[in-house]
């Protein structure tokens, strides 16, 4: 039986809260923020919860608090309308949660287009070296988009969806999180790029596929992988990355390129 080691845990990124998670069902769903269908998103939201939990990642307040805000809110429209109260005059029981999300939504577009020009001016500011006529890419790689927490956890949940019942008998086969750390990494030596269902082949119980999730999150978190998609939604890639290539080498006149 598999161990999933109780005592391991994984901390979400600050950014990535509630509304972030809110606006990522939104958004796969492809509905209108205006027009919030509570009961399905209400219904996703605690099902990305029920995972958390099960992963042992450390859920703050505000998720919980997100959760019983979007229970209230279903819990209202179910009610009748006020006979007494005109159709127009009535509020809606959703208003105040999307202008929460239309405010948050601006101020990552905002905070967004302030990191590419940060982007923008540190290139401009640095410079590197031309490139070796050897070195250089003859074939364009294709356009991928990073993927975030929730992305993982929505790839996760289809594997869970598609994983065997448990087995009742247990054996003495033991396979912590540090296992799997290694035998991924050792992977991805020569597999650089593995499709994100490609890395629970070999897990047949929900456990299994649990640990090397969780396996697959502290290698994000260190750096030596990244997590990809062809397109929003589309096929996640876990690419094998070292944290050296980001540290910039000093240039002849002892400046950091």
């Amino acid at each position: 039986m598999t161990d999933a080691s109780p005592g391991y845990s994984v901390k979400l990124p600050a950014f990535e809260g509630p509304l972030d998670l809110l606006l990522h069902l939104i958004k796969q769903n492809k509905v209108d923020i205006y027009d919030i269908p509570i009961a399905q998103i209400t219904g996703q939201y605690l099902e990305y919860i029920e995972i958390m939990k099960e992963l042992n990642l450390e859920i703050a307040s505000e998720f919980l608090v997100m959760a019983a805000t979007l229970i209230y809110i279903k819990s209202r429209m179910l009610l009748p309308p006020d006979e007494t109260i005109e159709a127009e005059a009535q509020e809606d029981p959703r208003a105040g949660l999307v202008q929460r999300l239309l405010e948050y939504q601006a101020f990552k577009e905002a905070s967004g287009t302030l990191r590419e020009r940060e982007e923008v001016w540190a290139n401009n500011v640095f410079w590197r070296e031309p490139m070796k006529e050897e070195d250089i890419i003859k074939e364009p790689e294709p356009y991928l988009f990073e993927v975030n927490i929730f992305d993982l956890m929505g790839a996760l949940k289809k594997i869970i969806e598609k994983a065997p019942p448990e087995a009742i008998r247990i054996t003495r086969e033991v396979l912590t999180v540090k296992d799997k750390i290694s035998l991924i990494i050792e992977r991805m030596e020569t597999e650089p790029t593995l499709r994100f269902d490609d890395l629970f082949a070999e897990d047949r119980t929900r456990v299994q596929v649990i640990v090397t999730f969780l396996a697959l999150l502290e290698i994000l978190r260190l750096g030596l992988a990244r997590a990809y998609q062809d397109k929003e939604f589309g096929t996640v890639w876990v690419m094998r990355h070292s944290p050296e290539e980001d540290t910039p080498s000093p240039n002849p006149d002892g400046q950091r390129e």
